[in-house]
């Protein structure tokens, strides 16, 4: 089996968890990948800073999700796309660590369908949340056009507020720290997230704020019996069948039969089991065959 088989193999049986590892890994492999090709073919005489710069406005800003509500509503489809790019190597290696990390946990109480719906739902109440503060607080104008969000932040901590809310005084050990409570891993990160929001990445922070919101959102709602997620299963259903594999159908077509053949077969089975019942009566219903058994057992189904 090569790797490829074994990587294919891999997602196929894996959990949603390790699907959705995967597909955040494939996205930012194909990223790099086209930045290589588009260095071959643009980069000549420019400096790597500039030809980034162009590779984002050519090809990530088709995928990133912007704050700018006139470049939104030609790229819807950024609301989603966003939330599996990542264009540096520690800004994905740190999603996927927490993402890993909380995601095992998550799938000891709850299961893969919301983990999949907390995911994506947590990444879009991310972006809202993100273009409702920049289209809102004045801070943001001069940086409206040209503001751009991207990662799995957002939804990672959906998943990890969550799991969190859902399970407060599940322990876990950190290196330096010892043993620590979920809650207060919850409470530091979005404190560090509030205090960050004047900082260099605000549009970042402030959407790990929406994925935060969801996700405890969705915890206090599921700990009342109702599952905000639900509503969202359709979609989601379309988007999890894609990685499974579809049974083959076999198809078989029986031949119509008429009434006389039907009465002559009726009458062929009946005799058939009047010769079973008269062996039971003379010797018993161990001295059938197993064939014999099997007959009768299906004749007592119809």
């Amino acid at each position: 089996m090569t790797i490829v088989d074994e990587i294919k193999a891999s997602f196929k049986t894996g959990s949603m968890l390790t699907k959705l590892i995967y597909i955040n890994l494939g996205v930012f492999l194909f990223i790099k990948i086209l930045f290589v090709f588009y260095f071959f073919f643009k980069g000549e005489g420019i400096s790597r800073e500039e030809l980034k710069y162009l590779f984002s406005e050519d090809v990530l800003r088709w995928l990133a999700v912007p704050a700018d509500l006139s470049l939104l509503k030609f790229r819807p489809w950024t609301l989603f796309t966003y939330m599996f790019l990542h264009e540096g190597f520690l800004h994905i290696l740190f999603n996927m660590l927490w993402l890993y990390w909380f995601g095992k946990i998550f799938l000891q109480y709850l299961n893969e369908k919301q983990m999949l719906n907390v995911y994506l739902l947590g990444g879009l109440f991310g972006a809202l949340l993100y273009i409702i503060s920049f289209n809102v607080f004045p801070v943001f104008q001069d940086v409206l056009p040209n503001s751009f969000a991207l990662g799995a932040s957002a939804s990672v901590l959906a998943i990890v507020i969550a799991i969190s809310v859902y399970v407060p005084d599940y322990t876990i050990h950190l290196m330096f720290l010892g043993p620590i409570k979920l809650k207060y891993i919850a409470a530091a990160t979005i404190i560090i997230d509030i205090i960050s929001i004047a900082g260099s990445n605000s549009g970042g922070h402030i959407a790990h704020l929406g994925g935060a919101f969801f996700g405890y959102l969705f915890i206090s709602r599921l700990k009342k019996g109702r599952d905000l997620t639900k509503g969202f299963s359709s979609f989601t259903n379309s988007f999890s069948s894609g990685f499974k594999r579809k049974p083959k159908m076999k198809v078989t077509h029986k031949k119509p039969v008429n009434d006389m053949e039907y009465n002559a077969q009726k009458v062929s089975k009946q005799e058939e089991i009047d010769k079973i019942l008269d062996k039971i009566a003379k010797s018993g219903y161990d001295s059938l065959t197993k064939k014999e058994k099997e007959i009768l057992f299906k004749m007592s189904k119809e």
